[in-house]
């Protein structure tokens, strides 16, 4: 009976379900609470449950459930729970994933740090993307295979045990009680992770943050299509028949706006084709350079997924460590990399660097030339030895028209891969998903990059690579438009507020091509102490937003995103994209980005209101 109920109440839900449950790709900052996130949701949706009411009004109002689709959203929340429900398991033990193998790879992860043994128990052929060889040698995850009959095979293990399920029924396996984490795999819907036991509730926060840092939670039109299964209903999302169509159009887009004949490689979100090209790198690294460190040189203050996931893989893969880049504000990133290079090459070590190009949140571009000549300097080690020469891992996510891979590109010399992310203007806010290229110094890279993709299963969706098709083809003459709107109100705010700080490209950066429709405002600030004038600067940056977003609702938006169709987003980095920087290097300003498309006339008025209250 009781599950009747919990299914009918699914049932109403999907036929209620608000618009931006499928179609926001980022978190409304106006109800998220980040300390409590999906408990907060949780417990919303369960008062609605006890009352039975789903109207669209009311599952509107719920708060935020997590941030980005990468995390975790509201169907994927919903369908957590109500698998919860059905087999009397807490909310928080049941975690979705788009990827298929990600999930095994978490709990891998997590034994490698408390130096547990695994068994990953199935009772068909493993999935064809199961590589054992390199997560053992690249990953360096310990893990016994134990193949059973049936679930009453299953034998005594001192350790972990992950039981590997391919039934495609939604939310109907039952979960041996001799294992420790049930994985049930859905192709073309990624997978559910259900932890079986309290005693591993430690592992709950861990997973989750592989799947916030290197994939993303089951998508929203996949997570709705698991519902209506669940349900019982044959799920509504017709099947793609042109993907082949769609990806064919999506990499002829990509290679014309990149100037480039790479294989394009696309991925569930801009951190997983990141976390696929580290992967890939680290493993070309292991064959080529056996024995050699391996240096990861990331800016510290640039956005938190990068950071943070450029950590997290140096702390779990043997041989590979971090150096900070610093390229923000007094730190000039032409000098800072010559300075990580040569400390690198006297090390004898492999250099992956990681960087943007703008810089996020200040929008500042290094001198090009000059960077080039740093990176392709040859170095010495200290036996006399020509230095391993660095792959310079763009993210120009903030300028994805520059065409830096080209073969006339500034980088054409140094073997350098770029990726962006594709929730900005590729999609226009659309989709998470994400691409990356590499020149032709860096082409042979490719194939050991894509390895990594498909043993993660994080490749785009068939969904995403059709938004993609229909958005790319549009993406430069979006961003010109943005650029203008910007560039307008930029000199707007310099006229009327001219003692503000306002972060923007200079002209003779737009003159190299780059028209970033995103800046950032330091807006001026009084007081006796730093301590008090930094307080009445946030402050300030928060008046300035409400009354933005409070006087504009229809176009001015809380949102950490960039790109996206229409309206102008207001953020402060330092409690959104930079939410895992360390406190000393974040970024309390007001961090705005505009689009191709909004009363810019409307948005001067409000900011000028906002001035003469000051």
């Amino acid at each position: 009976m009781q599950n009747q109920r919990i299914l009918k109440f699914v049932e109403d839900i999907l036929d209620n379900v608000p618009t931006d449950w499928l179609k926001l790709t980022t978190h409304r900052l106006d109800i998220y609470n980040e300390s409590l996130a999906k408990t907060e949701f949780l417990e919303a949706l369960e008062n609605l449950y006890k009352n039975q009411t789903s109207e669209t009004s009311k599952l509107s109002q719920l708060p935020t459930a997590y941030d980005y689709i990468r995390l975790g959203h509201p169907l994927s929340s919903v369908l957590e729970w109500a698998i919860a429900h059905l087999h009397g398991l807490k909310a928080e033990q049941v975690i979705s994933f788009s990827s298929q193998t990600m999930p095994i790879l978490a709990v891998l992860r997590q034994n490698k740090f408390k130096n547990k043994n695994t068994q990953i128990v199935y009772t068909e052929k493993l999935p064809d993307f199961f590589d054992s060889e390199t997560l053992r040698h690249v990953y360096g995850y310990n893990f016994e295979l134990k193949k059973i009959s049936n679930n009453d095979d299953i034998p005594e293990f001192d350790g972990s045990r992950i039981f590997i399920s391919q039934n495609n029924e939604i939310g109907k396996t039952e979960v041996p009680q001799s294992v420790d984490f049930l994985v049930n795999i859905y192709p073309k819907l990624g997978s559910i992770i259900i932890s079986n036991s309290e005693d591993n509730d430690h592992y709950i926060s861990e997973i989750q943050h592989v799947r916030r840092r290197e994939t993303i939670a089951m998508t929203p039109a996949d997570s709705f299509s698991a519902l209506q299964r669940l349900i019982g209903k044959t799920p509504s999302a017709k099947a793609k028949e042109n993907k082949e169509t769609n990806k064919t159009s999506v990499v002829n887009s990509v290679q014309k706006i990149t100037d480039t004949q790479s294989k394009v490689l696309l991925g569930s979100c801009g951190l997983s084709v990141q976390y696929a090209i580290m992967m890939g790198l680290i493993d070309d690294a292991k064959a080529k350079h056996p024995g050699k460190s391996i240096k990861i040189v990331v800016p510290p203050n640039c956005y938190g997924g990068t950071n943070d996931q450029a950590r997290r893989v140096a702390a779990a893969v043997d041989g590979v460590d971090i150096l900070d880049l610093p390229v923000d504000g007094d730190h000039d990133m032409v000098q800072s990399t010559d300075l990580v290079l040569d400390q690198v090459a006297k090390m004898d070590a492999v250099p992956y660097i990681i960087a943007e190009i703008p810089t996020n949140p200040r929008v500042e571009v290094p001198n090009l030339e000059d960077l080039r000549a740093v990176l392709s300097r040859t170095r010495q080690t200290p036996s006399g030895n020509q230095a391993i020469d660095p792959v310079f891992i763009l993210d120009q996510t903030f300028c994805p028209n520059v065409q830096f891979l080209s073969k006339d590109g500034i980088f054409s010399s140094i073997r350098t891969i770029s990726y962006v992310s594709g929730s900005k203007f590729p999609s226009g806010g659309k989709c998470t998903t994400g691409y990356c290229v590499a020149n032709e110094k860096a082409e042979n890279l490719m194939p050991t990059i894509e390895k990594h993709f498909q043993l993660c299963d994080n490749e785009a969706t068939d969904l995403q690579v059709e938004i993609l098709a229909k958005q790319l083809p549009s993406m430069n003459q979006r961003i010109k438009d943005a650029y203008k709107n910007t560039l307008e109100f930029v000199d707007f705010i310099k006229e009327k507020l001219p003692e503000a700080k306002i972060n923007f490209v200079p002209d003779e950066v737009v003159e190299q091509g780059f028209t970033p429709s995103v800046f950032s405002l330091d807006l001026p600030t009084k007081g006796n102490t730093a301590e008090e004038r930094e307080t009445y600067k946030r402050a300030l940056n928060q008046k300035l937003i409400t009354m933005m977003i409070s006087e504009i609702p229809e176009e001015s938006k809380h949102c950490v995103s960039y790109g996206q169709l229409k309206g102008c987003y207001w953020t402060i980095p330092a409690t959104s994209t930079q939410g895992t920087t360390k406190e000393e290097d974040k970024d309390y300003i007001a961090r705005v980005s505009v689009s191709p498309n909004l009363d810019l006339e409307r948005h001067k008025a409000v900011f000028l209101d906002f001035v003469n209250q000051l």
